[in-house]
């Protein structure tokens, strides 16, 4: 996998490394681009990162996402260290969310992350009164997932393009106080036997329906 043309200005045609995954070391000059990282061109790029971003610094890479990211964010409540709060900020990283937001909890597993965390905003608030007058403050509403009585269908909603996404604890769903802060309440639609879908798979649609009213579709 050669760098993009419109990343990396003419790009060599080089061999993938051994195991297939990254790129091997830049064969030749450096380019003289200040968004490239000297180690990584050195000794080649095996980062968790699309094709565009390879040899980029890291700080590089958080700027030019920062330069796109979307009018959503993420947050979800974290009372007993759930093992789908990496899910979700991988989720919301692939989908350029603004920012992830954990409530209760500030500790939480990132292993499901596989180190997006790094070039995914992710802030905490103690419970979901302080999440609320901090979407207050920015202008954005607060709209719960899950599925609750009253709650309306996901498929036929336009989500507001300025909003926080509010997903509960695996298991007990969204806490009382949690609902107390919301706006609307939306619930994704199921067909089969099963009482509900883990969080990291709601988030996972709950951030595509936002996309699909409000995002063109991705550049090269």
């Amino acid at each position: 996998m050669t760098p993009s043309p419109e990343s990396v200005p003419d790009a060599p045609a080089e061999p993938p490394p051994a195991d297939g995954v990254g790129v091997g070391p830049w064969p030749g000059p450096p380019p003289a681009d200040p968004r490239l990282d000297p180690a990584l061109l050195a000794a080649g790029d095996r980062r968790n990162v699309v094709d565009r971003y390879r040899y980029w610094r890291h700080e590089a890479i958080v700027a030019d996402l920062d330069s796109r990211r979307h009018d959503f964010h993420v947050a979800i409540e974290n009372w007993q260290h759930d093992l789908n709060i990496g899910t979700v900020v991988r989720t919301a990283n692939a989908f350029l969310a603004a920012a992830v937001h954990i409530v209760g909890r500030r500790r939480w597993n990132r292993r499901g992350a596989m180190v997006t965390d790094r070039y995914q905003h992710v802030r905490h608030h103690p419970d979901p009164a302080a999440l609320r007058a901090w979407a207050t403050g920015a202008g954005l509403a607060v709209v719960g997932v899950d599925n609750l009585p009253g709650s309306r269908p996901l498929e036929t909603a336009v989500l507001p393009r300025r909003c926080v996404l509010l997903f509960g604890q695996e298991g007990p769903g969204l806490s009382d106080a949690a609902r107390a802060t919301c706006d609307a309440l939306y619930s994704v639609a199921q067909y089969g036997s099963t009482r509900s879908i883990n969080a990291g798979v709601a988030s996972g649609i709950a951030m595509h329906a936002w996309i699909r009213a409000h995002a063109a579709p991705p550049t090269a």
